[in-house]
């Protein structure tokens, strides 16, 4: 079994202006199931498109355009994180590095959540998967950050973690897997990263407007910190 997940992020990392920072996300299992869903994500934004004369992102698309296109990933597996930054240590926020960091932490832990729920739900064989694909929404990082993330969600579903203050390992998720790739797409030219900024949207205005248990049933959602 092969995963493809596709994401990208709704709000700014920013504690003195912003209450909360979302990442959201579409997990595929197969390249058929992503080709599909891609057919018919198209299929919805060409019908928008002659309403709209930009890209299809959720800053530009009505609320209810908004949600013609959250329908037409109905059959996906879709999730998110939700952070409350009120709660975020001030510390994290005093350089950019340190930034990037918890966020690489916060999508890591979330995406890993996810997986062990579709696991309890035996949706995923966990001894099953051989590779898995994370294209994130393309942003200012810099080519060492890459790397960073990389071998960040390989130690946590390819090798294990080891917490060093309670002198505890933690086994991968993922035993059998071959490879893990990160490549950051523009959504103007990935459909499915567009898909994944609706998905963040979405869960961005259900959690600053107190409502996420209303979408519950539709998303799987974590919080952090």
């Amino acid at each position: 079994m092969n995963l493809y997940i596709y994401s990208d992020e709704s709000g700014v990392f920013d504690k003195k202006h912003n209450k909360h920072f979302v990442f959201g996300w579409l997990v595929l299992f197969s390249k058929s199931e992503k080709e599909n869903i891609s057919r018919k994500y198209l299929a919805v934004e060409k019908v928008l498109s002659k309403k709209y004369s930009t890209e299809l992102k959720a800053c530009i698309v009505e609320n209810r355009d908004k949600n013609k296109l959250f329908k037409a990933l109905n059959s996906v597996q879709k999730g998110g994180v939700v952070v409350k930054q009120d709660k975020v240590l001030d510390d994290i926020f005093t350089n950019k590095k340190s930034k990037q960091r918890y966020l690489d932490y916060v999508y890591k832990i979330g995406i890993k959540r996810h997986f062990l729920d579709l696991i309890k739900k035996q949706l995923i064989k966990p001894e099953e998967v051989e590779n898995i694909y994370f294209f994130p929404d393309e942003h200012t990082t810099a080519t060492n950050g890459l790397y960073e993330l990389r071998e960040g969600l390989l130690s946590e579903f390819k090798d294990g973690t080891f917490n060093h203050k309670y002198d505890k390992f933690y086994p991968p998720i993922f035993p059998n897997l071959v490879s893990l790739d990160v490549k950051y797409c523009a959504s103007d030219k990935v459909r499915l990263v567009r898909s994944a900024d609706i998905i963040a949207n979405k869960i961005y205005y259900h959690s600053v407007n107190d409502k996420l248990s209303d979408i519950t049933n539709r998303v799987f959602i974590c919080k952090q910190p």
